[in-house]
């Protein structure tokens, strides 16, 4: 019962934040659209940053379990690490309010520290046995240097006013991790051109 209740006000923050933005989302709100006393919203939950963070976590848990599935089994640990990326890399695309609300919650120091709930957990497993399969050496800390890249990748699409496309940022992840670029769900049939570098004076 309490793990359900959990769920309800997670879903129902993932939508009113989808619909309204984070500043326009109560605590009242997501009490009444889980149909859930707002008493139980703090019962469960320490304030609305710990239930966003909680929420989006457990958005891009289920996320990537989904996209997981949806593989053939035996795939290679390459499809499944590139399936992974993409997923996030797409969720950002398909809940904008969501994840720049997240964003901004866990880069804003005067708001509180970064929390390791439950969901977040259950996310960085997936993400630790994805990378330990594919052969990184130390998984938990590829795991740590993956988070930073998927959060800046994220950061890049979302980015008001100066936006990057999603093709170039997804090629740097896929160029880290030496994925081809066919593997996951990419967003053009070929890599984009990577210019080269400036030359040095």
């Amino acid at each position: 019962m309490r793990e359900r209740s959990r769920r309800r006000l997670m879903r129902a923050t993932v939508e009113l934040v989808d619909q309204c933005g984070y500043a326009g989302t109560t605590l009242g709100d997501i009490a009444e659209r889980a149909g859930l006393a707002r008493g139980l919203v703090s019962y469960y939950f320490d304030g609305k940053r710990l239930l966003m963070q909680s929420a989006t976590h457990r958005l891009m848990h289920l996320t990537l379990d989904a996209a997981l599935a949806e593989l053939p089994a035996g795939s290679s640990p390459d499809a499944r690490l590139a399936r992974a990326i993409d997923a996030v890399l797409l969720l950002a695309m398909e809940h904008p309010r969501v994840m720049r609300s997240h964003l901004a919650l866990i880069l804003d120091p005067d708001v509180g520290a970064f929390i390791q709930d439950p969901e977040q957990q259950r996310l960085g497993a997936i993400l630790r046995g994805l990378l330990s399969d594919w052969g990184a050496p130390d998984p938990a800390a590829e795991h740590a240097v993956l988070r930073s890249a998927l959060m800046g990748g994220c950061i890049g699409v979302l980015l008001p006013g100066a936006a990057t496309p999603l093709p170039p940022i997804r090629a740097d992840l896929f160029a880290r991790y030496a994925l081809p670029w066919e593997l996951g769900v990419p967003p053009l049939p070929r890599a984009p051109e990577r210019p080269h570098p400036p030359a040095r004076i």
